[in-house]
């Protein structure tokens, strides 16, 4: 049966179009957190991943795994701040190069591989594993959340922002609400209640869970009117239908976040 968020698709999307999408939506490949509304997309995004650190306690000097890297800014943000030791891990090639020269540019202690976050491998533990907007893509999370633990030093802790599913979500509102996510996103979708349950068959002591939602749903205001660029439907007439059903899928994200049947969601844990 084929999955939304078959590897292979996932690898080739982002080769292709990371390039676009760090022109028009900038360094940061992630939701924005707005406190009052005011704040341009720039500062509402360095704002989500403020506040996922500040839930995380992250202290200075320590070891960080960022999985799902994208562009490296998250790494080079905790490298700068924490004056951390950053990894990140990608699975696109033009995403490791690309974080690879920011991090230059910036001067920070964060490195940058290609690597399956479903088949990690180091000869070290990490005081923190980081992940921000990554896990919904991953094939099978139950690999990832037993990695996860394996690499993380004895009360270490796991950070991370994600999309989910409503719980008891009907199928009526599933392929109204859910399934365009899916499909133009490739993603599959799971409810906070079953990354909490993966978390604690793996040594895993939930410390925090918060519902974003308010705080971050203006996000895909500010993608449908990006979207409007005749560049993106360019774009998408030669990427051919996967990427059109990609930018479909906006409208898609705006309608989940409305009717609460998309949840946008943050957990941390800890290493027992």
């Amino acid at each position: 049966m084929a999955h939304y968020n078959d590897k292979a698709k996932i690898r080739d999307h982002y080769d292709r179009v990371s390039p676009y999408y760090r022109s028009l939506w900038g360094e940061h490949l992630h939701h924005g957190y707005w406190r009052d509304g005011r704040e341009s997309k720039e500062e509402a995004q360095i704002q989500l991943i403020q506040h996922l650190a500040q839930v995380a306690g992250i202290v200075p000097g320590s070891r960080i795994l960022d999985v799902g890297c994208g562009f490296g800014a998250s790494s080079i943000f905790l490298a700068r701040k924490y004056k951390a030791e950053a990894t990140g891990i990608t699975i696109s090639p033009v995403q490791v190069e690309m974080a690879i020269e920011s991090a230059a540019a910036a001067e920070v202690n964060a490195r940058f591989l290609l690597m399956d976050a479903e088949a990690m491998k180091f000869d070290q533990l990490f005081d923190v594993i980081w992940s921000v907007e990554s896990i919904s893509h991953y094939e099978d999370i139950g690999k990832f959340f037993a990695s996860a633990a394996k690499l993380l030093k004895p009360g270490g802790t796991l950070a991370i922002t994600d999309w989910f599913k409503k719980e008891n979500l009907n199928s009526g509102d599933y392929k109204k609400y859910i399934q365009p996510v899916e499909k133009g996103m490739l993603v599959e979708l799971q409810t906070m209640e079953d990354y909490k349950a993966v978390l604690c068959s793996n040594s895993l002591q939930l410390a925090k869970a918060e519902i974003l939602n308010e705080h971050c749903a203006r996000t895909w205001d500010l993608c449908l009117d990006i979207i409007k660029s005749k560049s993106f439907w360019q774009l998408a007439a030669k990427n051919g239908r996967d990427f059109v059903d990609f930018l479909r899928a906006f409208k898609a994200m705006r309608a989940g976040f409305a009717s609460g049947t998309f949840i946008y969601g943050l957990l941390v844990a800890q290493k027992l």
